[in-house]
């Protein structure tokens, strides 16, 4: 008999426990039907204790909770919800690691002049005729000395190179020259010598007058020869030494040439650069031939290529003399602004092919090195070099009294538009009217959504807003799974 009760049991201990297990599985089974239901039950248990749990001693947690406090406490008084200034709904808090880690930045709302512009796209370019230009021999000879090298900035004055005259059209007219020098010399003194003799009576002043003559001729063909010299290339300096020092000239020296911009500054001399060297020393050249390429950087074009249908914008900008600015994608990726350009010129013309409108705008360049070897040698680098890629902004319109932002202080979500205004540590969303959008600004109108004066992210809005809707996802909703 014990032994069947103890049969008995633990049959119904084995039924017992597969009854257990089959229960968890059906419940892990329909775990997404039931589970909605008790987690109902149960936040409407929590609620019904909190508001029965709630007092007068209740104190309020934060900013919020403390404005709502009071207006559930104003009696029969009407809660205006639309002038709550704190919505936590609409405010997100980040440290400022987080802040860093974003990248937030920071600007204060004000109003100003804004351009609405067209953005072309444009490259540097020299100016024709001004910023190349070649230095050529100017006797026939042989290259003895090249002074620079290739790359050296230079200065009008310094010298390029040595030549040793080889022409004998210049050696000849050197000699006579040095011939006429000679017997202008004896002439002059035969003349001093007839001075007196014919002031004692002793020779008749006929014979003078006769010298004085000679000496007339003379003084002619020498400056005859000496332009002659000038035109071969010889500098007056040269023509005056082969005078003085009674020598011809072996060898010759050329200087880098002066020119003077008409538009630079007074006084200002440019900074030519040696851009290619086309001899070598032992080299013999003839005269005409190129010796070197010398470039003037210091102020270059910006060749800028419209659209047909842009040309009467880009006329009237001219016309009004409205100034253009050029935008440079930087090495950190950031756009670098080069504004007060100057439309230099618009072309007549259309391409028949691009249908492209060409123009030019003047670009100043500025110096970004300038070193000196130890043995005397300069490099300069400037900043804006020719063939490089940038876009130019051309004012269409002008407005005043507008609040522009960067393009990135603005975030678009559907049909509304937000900037985050800080306030006491967190950012506040505002929801503002976009009343024009360009790749590089935003203008907002002017209707108290943001007031002049108010500090607003100008980057990492973005991020921000991510921040806020990860924190709306995040709030349990205590009407899930509610149907009336």
């Amino acid at each position: 008999m014990p032994s069947s009760n103890s049969r008995f049991i633990s049959h119904v201990k084995r039924w017992a426990l597969g009854g257990l297990v089959l229960a968890a599985i059906v419940s892990a089974a329909t775990m997404n039907r039931w589970l909605p239901e008790v987690r109902r039950l149960v936040g409407m248990s929590a609620m019904v204790s909190d508001h029965e749990g709630h007092d007068e001693d209740h104190l309020p947690t934060d900013k919020c909770d403390a404005h709502e406090h009071e207006e559930h406490g104003s009696g029969d008084e009407e809660v205006d919800h639309e002038s709550h200034d704190c919505d936590e709904a609409a405010t997100v808090r980040l440290t400022t690691a987080a802040q860093e880690n974003v990248g937030v930045r920071l600007a204060k709302v004000k109003l100003g002049p804004f351009e609405r512009t067209i953005s072309v796209p444009a490259m540097v370019v020299e100016r024709p005729g001004r910023s190349h230009m070649q230095v050529a021999a100017p006797l026939t000879g042989v290259v003895s000395r090249i002074y620079p090298l290739q790359g050296e900035a230079v200065e009008a004055g310094q010298p390029l190179f040595d030549l040793r005259l080889t022409h004998e059209e210049v050696v000849e007219a050197q000699a006579a020259l040095l011939q006429t020098v000679e017997e202008l010399d004896v002439v002059q003194r035969e003349i001093d010598r007839l001075k007196k003799i014919v002031a004692s009576g002793a020779v008749a002043g006929k014979t003078l007058l006769e010298r004085k003559y000679e000496r007339q001729k003379l003084e002619a063909a020498l400056r005859s020869q000496r332009q002659r010299l000038l035109l071969h290339g010889l500098s007056p300096s040269q023509v005056d030494g082969i005078v003085t020092k009674r020598s011809l000239l072996g060898e010759v020296t050329v200087y880098v040439p002066s020119r003077q911009d008409p538009a630079a500054k007074a006084g200002a001399s440019p900074l030519l650069q040696v851009e290619e060297l086309m001899v070598d020393p032992g080299q013999h050249v003839r005269v005409g031939e190129p010796l070197c390429t010398l470039a003037d950087y210091c102020d270059l074009f910006i060749e800028g290529k419209a659209f047909e249908q842009d040309v009467p914008a880009l006329e009237n900008a001219a016309n009004q003399k409205w100034r253009v600015s050029a935008v440079v994608a930087g090495a950190d990726g950031r756009r670098q602004t080069v504004p007060n350009l100057e439309i230099f010129s618009l072309a007549n013309t259309v391409d028949p092919e691009s249908r492209a409108f060409v123009f030019h705008v003047r670009l100043p360049n500025t110096l970004v090195r300038d070193r000196r070897t130890p043995d005397g040698h300069r490099f300069c680098s400037w900043r804006f070099k020719l063939g490089q890629r940038l876009e130019l902004l051309v004012p269409v319109e002008r407005w005043t009294e507008r609040i522009v932002l960067p393009r990135d202080a603005v975030v678009r979500d559907g049909a509304e538009s937000y900037v985050f205004e800080k306030n006491d540590g967190h950012f506040d969303r505002r929801a503002v009217r976009v009343e024009y959008r360009d790749q590089y600004s935003v203008v907002l109108a002017n209707d108290g959504a943001v007031a002049p004066g108010k500090t607003v992210v100008v980057a990492g809005a973005y991020q921000i807003h991510l921040a806020l809707k990860n924190k709306s996802a995040a709030v349990p909703d205590p009407h899930a799974g509610h149907n009336h």
